[in-house]
């Protein structure tokens, strides 16, 4: 591993899509399958970002749909890490919709992945660590801690019932 020091804004990315009628339903609104591909999509793109190799989804946590996107209408998505673990990573997604006629944005949806580094063999690599550099960085950092920690304890639980 580098000595270099890596921080959380070199992984910070955006992407942004507009919502064609390929991407709606009946009603004219975006799928939630698409919007959660696209958080997928960014999420990543920061993780690899940071890694600087393959990255495979690992989990999502849960997603909520705040405001539909409809047809005509951007989709604005930005991505960070917030914590490296040994082999995996928490990434943070954050979700816009903006109506390009008014100029309205709405935050839409958030979403924290995690991602596990791997080599070409699927083999899990250890990743670079990430040093937070604000005070905003240390919340997210702490916080990201803390959701592992539930993650962690809810898997346990479902193995402990023979759920998995």
């Amino acid at each position: 591993m580098s000595s270099e020091v890596f921080t959380p804004q070199q992984s910070q990315s955006e992407y942004t899509e507009i919502c064609l009628p390929n991407h709606t339903n009946l009603l004219g609104n975006m799928l939630g399958g698409h919007v959660m591909h696209l958080v997928d999509l960014c999420g990543a793109i920061a993780a690899m970002r940071h890694a600087r190799m393959i990255v495979v989804t690992a989990s999502v946590d849960q997603m909520t749909f705040l405001h539909p996107v409809t047809l005509g209408q951007l989709v604005l998505l930005k991505s960070r890490v917030n914590r490296v673990y040994r082999t995996s990573m928490e990434v943070g997604v954050k979700v816009w919709v903006e109506n390009l006629q008014t100029g309205l944005t709405r935050h839409m949806s958030s979403a924290y992945l995690t991602f596990v580094g791997v080599d070409g063999g699927g083999n899990r690599r250890e990743l670079p660590p990430i040093t937070p550099q604000s005070d905003e960085d240390q919340r997210r950092f702490d916080q990201a801690g803390e959701r592992r920690a539930y993650r962690l304890a809810s898997k346990a639980r479902t193995q402990e019932h023979g759920l998995r």
